[in-house]
C-alpha cells in the first residue's frame, strides 16, 4: 500500500558520513550564520485546531497534550513559525449516563447533572446517524472565525480525530456536499476560514463517519495530508476503525501510520510525539516556502 506504517519513526534516524573536522566548523558557522539571517526574518503565527474526544473539554485535552505544544514549538523554531494552538469545547453537554462505563452508586451524580463533559456529536443507537452534529461543526465554524480564520491544520482525538478528519475533507475545494443536511455547516466553515484549506490532520484514535448522508466526506477519498496515530492496545476504538478512515484517505506518501504500544490515549512521550512534530513541520515548511515565492512573484 501507498502509506507509511511504522511502529516507531523518530526523527534523525539513518546514517551518514563522519565529518572532518574543518568540515563541522564550516558547517558550524553556516548554522550561525542561518540562524542570524532567520533572526531578522519576520516571525509567522500558525494556527493549530486542536478537538478533544469524546467525554472531554478544551482545557482537560490542553492538559493532556502540553508535551506536544512544547516540543511544535522547538521544531517550527527554524522557520521562524510560531504554532497558535486553538482548543474548543464542544457545545453538547453529557450527563453521567452518557458516559461510556457509568455505573450508578450511593456516591455518583444524579444521572441528569451536569457535569464538564462533552460531545461533537451523538449517535443515535437505534439508526447510526449522528444526533447534534450540525451544532458540533457550526461551533467550530465559530471558533475558526473568531481566531481570525486560515486555520493551516487540525489535530483530533477519538471523537475529535473523525472530526478532523471530517473538517479536514469538508474544507477541500473541489469536494461536492451532496446531502443538503450538511450544506449549511460546510459553508459556514468555508467561510469562516476563508475559502482555505487545511494543510494537514492528525488523527488520533480516530475513525470515519458511517452515516450515509456523509459518504461525500470520502467518495473520493480526502487528499490532504494525514497522519493516523493508534494505539495497538486500543480497546474503545478498534484498530479496524481506525483502519477505515486511512483507507479513505488517499495512499501515497501523504498518508501516514504510526502504532503505538499503548491503549486509547494521546502518547505524550518524546519518541512518539517527535514523529508527529515533524510531520506538521513538513507541511508547513511547504507552506512557508510557497508564500515566499508569491511574494517574489508579486513584487
Amino acid at each position: 500500500m501507498g502509506d507509511t506504517s511504522t511502529q516507531h519513526t523518530p526523527l534523525g534516524s539513518g546514517t551518514s558520513t563522519p565529518l572532518s573536522v574543518a568540515e563541522k566548523r564550516g558547517q558550524s558557522q553556516a548554522n550561525k550564520k542561518q540562524g542570524n539571517n532567520n533572526d531578522k526574518l519576520p516571525k509567522r503565527e500558525v494556527k493549530i485546531l486542536m478537538l478533544h474526544g469524546y467525554t472531554q473539554s478544551g482545557a482537560l485535552f490542553r492538559a493532556k497534550v502540553r508535551a506536544l505544544e512544547k516540543i511544535l514549538a522547538k521544531a517550527l523554531l527554524p522557520l521562524n513559525l510560531v504554532p497558535s494552538l486553538i482548543y474548543p469545547t464542544a457545545p453538547n453537554r453529557l450527563s453521567p449516563r452518557d458516559i461510556p462505563g457509568y455505573a450508578p452508586s450511593p456516591d455518583s451524580p444524579p444521572e441528569d447533572s451536569e457535569i464538564d463533559s462533552w460531545a461533537w456529536f451523538r449517535r443515535n443507537e437505534a439508526t447510526g446517524d449522528y444526533r447534534l452534529l450540525r451544532e458540533g461543526m457550526l461551533s467550530i465554524a465559530s471558533c475558526i472565525e473568531e481566531a481570525g480564520g486560515e486555520i493551516e491544520g487540525v489535530v483530533g482525538f477519538s471523537q475529535g480525530g473523525c472530526v478532523a478528519a471530517m473538517l479536514a475533507a469538508a474544507l477541500e475545494r473541489d469536494r461536492k456536499v451532496t446531502s443538503g443536511a450538511h450544506e449549511e455547516w460546510v459553508a459556514k466553515l468555508r467561510e469562516a476560514n476563508r475559502g482555505g484549506e487545511v494543510k494537514f490532520f492528525v488523527s488520533y484514535s480516530g475513525f470515519w463517519a458511517v452515516p450515509q448522508d456523509l459518504a461525500w466526506l470520502y467518495e473520493p477519498k480526502i487528499r490532504t495530508p494525514s497522519l493516523h496515530v493508534l494505539g495497538g492496545l486500543d480497546t474503545v476504538v478498534e484498530e479496524g476503525r481506525s483502519r477505515g478512515l486511512v483507507d479513505r484517505c488517499e495512499d501515497g506518501e501523504n498518508r501516514v501510520v504510526v502504532v503505538h504500544p499503548g491503549g486509547h490515549y494521546v502518547p505524550v512521550s518524546k519518541e512518539w510525539v517527535m514523529p508527529v512534530a515533524g510531520f506538521m513541520r513538513k507541511y508547513l515548511e511547504e507552506t512557508k516556502e510557497e508564500k515566499k515565492e508569491e511574494g517574489e512573484e508579486g513584487s
